[in-house]
């Protein structure tokens, strides 16, 4: 989560009981529309059934704000400044660049993911709860916050626990990964989520245009319709995994749909309650730091020390602490996760791999985690990489994906969809937070294929010597029944059947500068699959000549052509006088 705030605006907010009080209100009210998909708290890091495809969460299930929306909507176009009546309108103002930041997300991806249907009003509600609209606008003029906003490092001390996985270099932790930045990325995820959406050539969790942006890209893959609400579910639990947290962004994505306004930088309201106990107190921590202490138990809270008892006489002292004065206490030890059993990758049953470009893959890829002995290990996340120069992605157009072994421990990756460019491409496979060799599977894109052609009509081509064909020549390409677009031809005037080199003599076509060319290239058939052929010329030489086509995949059709004077009618014989 978030760093602890310099001060608190809301006082009233400020004790455990308040926050539990809240959360306790979300369980038991949803907000409209919102589905009971009986998901785990945001103390359960394990993730459920249907969002167990992701790295469990964007957030590893940190920490997030529980403040409430007032229950007076603001206004549609509210002034700026607190309301004399409540805080309605003070909540509803969101930062100048923060905001910006929101709305250039979401045209982004009606650009990019059109289908997605992403509303900038639920980044804005992950964002507040995530982390204050970025404490409260604290950014710089290109939108990087002001010291870092880190949260309580997962280290499985009533919080998940996901060991390092960036060497520290988003969270400045070496040893156990933090939720970094204004929309709180955990490093692995961040990883293949970061985006940059400022456009500075970096991908810099703690810039809001670049941190939005790639909450924008992680809401909307697996094919998500965030216009449907149990798509919206999927996607707000997958970025923390908790029933409360749903609950919660939903309020809040519905108070900002009935109105909201921009304040300057900085002066946005802080919020003041954790999920975990702890509250909006404290410096900011542009450097890592433990986790917060939460004081309710359960979530690791410290519990008080009973007092000591009071010596009996002839009691020997207690043995002084083997550990010297000021030396830090050691780590606590911890049991082994399945993470750390696992020894190595196996390929589980995945074959040979090819599509046409354009044209999704049959087959996924799968992959099996296995200890040392051979044995399947389950609950592992297993990251999926496309690697090189590519446009092959997987379904959703994400050239990364994450997805948790199952009983089995083998992990099915998302469906791969070919792009345009042809050639081999490697997917590797490696394990999430542990140094395991990756296994690396090669699927073959080819070019787009026809294995069939056949014309559009059937009227015979004729043409005078030196004149024109008054009919253009069109066909239609398809590939095993359905309609092939995008498939590379060639025309060419051939000298006969038993001879494909191009003829020197009868019809031709004319190049840009008007010459006559008897082959033409770089042909495609378009989304119907039908290519129609320029116009044909003809010169002095009379005769039948032939016009071959062939595509990518051996499709051939030979087009009969037709040079002959006109006709010429004979007068009909004058009448005898007799007559």
């Amino acid at each position: 989560m978030a760093a602890q705030f310099g001060r608190r605006l809301r006082k009233g907010a400020a004790t455990t009981a308040v926050a539990a009080v809240a959360v306790a209100a979300l369980s038991a009210s949803q907000a409209p529309g919102v589905n009971d998909h009986g998901r785990q708290t945001a103390a359960d890091a394990t993730p459920s059934p249907d969002v167990s495809a992701s790295d469990g969460s964007a957030t590893g299930n940190s920490p997030y704000y529980t403040d409430l929306p007032p229950l007076k909507s603001p206004n549609p176009s509210p002034s700026t400044g607190p309301s004399p009546s409540g805080q309605g309108e003070t909540e509803a103002g969101i930062p100048a660049t923060v905001l910006d930041a929101y709305k250039k997300a979401e045209a982004s991806l009606r650009e990019s993911k059109p289908g997605c249907n992403l509303p900038w009003q639920l980044l804005a509600a992950i964002g507040r709860v995530e982390s204050g609209q970025a404490r409260g606008g604290r950014v710089d003029a290109e939108g990087t916050t002001i010291g870092k906003i880190l949260g309580p490092q997962l280290d499985g001390n009533g919080f998940a626990l996901i060991k390092d996985t960036d060497n520290g270099a988003y969270d400045g932790n070496s040893a156990y990964d933090q939720a970094v930045g204004p929309m709180q990325f955990i490093p692995s995820t961040w990883a293949w989520a970061g985006r940059d959406g400022n456009a500075d050539g970096k991908k810099d969790p703690n810039n809001i245009y670049d941190a939005a942006l790639a909450a924008g890209h992680y809401l909307c893959r697996n094919n998500w319709d965030l216009s449907d609400q149990d798509d919206l579910d999927r996607a707000i639990l997958s970025y923390n995994n908790s029933r409360e947290y749903l609950a919660l962004v939903m309020r809040w994505l519905e108070y900002y749909r009935k109105g909201t306004h921009e304040v300057p930088d900085g002066t946005g309201t802080l919020p003041g309650n954790r999920s975990d106990g702890g509250s909006g107190t404290g410096s900011d921590r542009s450097t890592p730091s433990g986790p917060a202490t939460p004081s309710t138990p359960g979530q690791g809270a410290s519990k008080p020390k009973p007092s000591p008892k009071p010596e009996k006489p002839g009691t020997p002292s207690p043995k002084p602490p083997t550990t010297p004065p000021g030396s830090p206490a050691p780590p606590p030890s911890t049991p082994p996760t399945p993470t750390d059993t696992v020894d190595h990758l196996e390929n589980a049953g995945a074959a040979k791999l090819t599509a046409m470009a354009g044209d999704a893959f049959t087959q996924r890829i799968s992959t099996r985690a296995e200890t040392k002995a051979g044995k399947a290990v389950a609950k592992v996340r297993i990251r999926f990489t496309i690697l090189g120069d590519t446009d092959t992605t997987f379904t959703g157009g994400e050239s990364v994906a994450t997805v948790a072994t199952n009983s089995s421990g083998v992990a099915v990756a998302p469906a791969l969809q070919a792009g345009e460019k042809t050639g081999a491409v490697t997917v590797r496979a490696t394990v999430v937070g542990r140094t395991v060799a990756g296994l690396d599977y090669t699927a073959t894109v080819t070019e787009r294929a026809a294995d069939k052609l056949a014309r559009t009509g059937d009227a015979a081509l004729t043409c005078v010597p030196g004149g024109e064909f008054a009919d253009a020549v069109q066909v239609k390409a398809t590939y095993q029944g359905a309609v092939a677009d995008g498939v590379a031809a060639t025309a060419t005037l051939i000298k006969s059947a038993a001879d494909p080199a191009a003829n020197d003599k009868g019809p031709y076509f004319k190049d840009a500068a008007g010459k006559p060319v008897r082959t033409l290239t770089g042909l495609k058939t378009d989304a119907k699959g039908l290519l129609t052929l320029p116009k044909l010329y003809a010169d002095d030489t009379a005769g039948t000549f032939l016009l071959r086509i062939t595509t990518a995949g051996g499709a051939t059709l030979t087009v009969e052509l037709t040079v002959a004077a006109a006709e010429t009618s004979s007068p009909s014989p004058s009448a005898s006088p007799g007559a």
